[in-house]
């Protein structure tokens, strides 16, 4: 049985009074099945923008839910591994499951969540044409899927970041192996897109952020996989990217790397904006190392078709020890 957390006694009863409201308690109810903006909860629960902006931050204060801004909108969700936050979840484990209140609330939400799936998959058939180029060069999805798997073990991983989320493939993808997940992507269309799949997929415990993987507003030490995903062929200095990743990594932690081979297609600089045209072992194995993680092992995935690509998964841990069992290799 997990060890609950403990509170003093004036913090405990500010948690208790921020969620003891009957409104509070329905948005953390809402905020437990994702991120969402002020405008995405007013429709829900029918109520002004002045009045649910005062509930969240009040909960805010609380030390139970975050706020971040991308772009225009502000979005809220549960803060990330932190205990007040735990402790709300426990008192949303004890509410019924008929209750007729949060039944409604549910229903609105699925509209909303259907709302932001129909604008998501509008953005991605507009430049599917394109990445379905891009996908006939290479191997399959599916096989890349399985061997990122295979390399990284099926043991449990408490916390992950995905770096350059994109569709927020990665995330739904580990999901099984994963505490808490956070995606990260420089495109505000892209993690609509992400947003969109992992309600299809009832992943609610990853969150996506807008940010740049070069210089990541977080502190590091923090979890104990970073995968990086078609990510640093786009980039002028993927090594910084390479040590930023690092950075993140508990001590022991992994890093896990799936680019491009080095390969001689030119015409991706121009037609897809690839700065980099693959990666060699030597390349990579080198900027690990001065990031202070190991190349542990790297598996190249040929596409077998003729002027096709190859893409290669590096494995890599930091160096510094940890007592951690799921931050530790998988050797088998």
């Amino acid at each position: 049985m997990k060890k609950l957390t403990t509170f003093g006694l004036d913090n405990l009863v500010d948690i208790l009074k921020a969620a003891a409201e009957p409104t509070r308690l329905r948005l953390l109810a809402l905020l437990a099945e994702g991120d969402l903006t002020v405008s995405d909860l007013t429709e829900i629960l029918g109520q002004s923008q002045p009045r649910i902006s005062r509930h969240l931050k009040l909960l805010a204060e609380a030390g139970i839910v975050d706020r971040y801004q991308e772009g225009a909108w502000a979005y809220f969700g549960f803060r990330r591994d932190a205990s007040a936050a735990a402790l709300a979840r426990t008192i949303l484990a004890a509410t019924a499951p008929g209750d007729s209140v949060l039944q409604r609330d549910g229903e609105r939400l699925a509209a909303v969540k259907r709302q932001r799936s129909e604008r998501a998959q509008a953005y991605f058939s507009r430049n599917a044409s394109e990445w379905d180029e891009l996908r006939r060069l290479h191997v399959s999805d599916a096989d890349i899927d399985a061997a990122l798997v295979e390399q990284i073990g099926k043991r449990p991983v408490g916390a992950l970041l995905d770096l350059g989320t994109g569709t927020g493939r990665i995330l739904e993808l580990l999901e099984p192996y994963y505490d808490r997940a956070l995606g990260i992507d420089t495109s505000r269309d892209m993690l609509s897109v992400a947003r969109a799949n992992l309600d299809r997929a009832g992943v609610s415990k990853a969150a996506v952020r807008h940010g740049d993987i070069l210089n990541l507003a977080y502190d590091g030490n923090e979890y104990d996989l970073v995968t990086v995903h078609q990510v640093l062929h786009f980039l002028d200095q993927p090594e910084l990217a390479v040590a930023e990743a690092a950075r993140m990594l508990k001590p022991g932690g992994r890093l896990v790397i799936i680019d491009l081979a080095p390969h001689t297609l030119d015409h991706l600089r121009d037609e897809h904006a690839h700065v980099r045209l693959g990666f060699s072992h030597q390349t990579m194995a080198d900027w690990l190392k001065r990031a202070g993680l190991d190349l542990v092992r790297a598996v190249d995935l040929p596409s077998g078709g003729q002027g096709g690509l190859t893409v290669t998964i590096w494995l890599a841990q930091d160096r510094r020890p940890s007592h951690s069992v799921s931050s530790s290799p998988d050797r088998s």
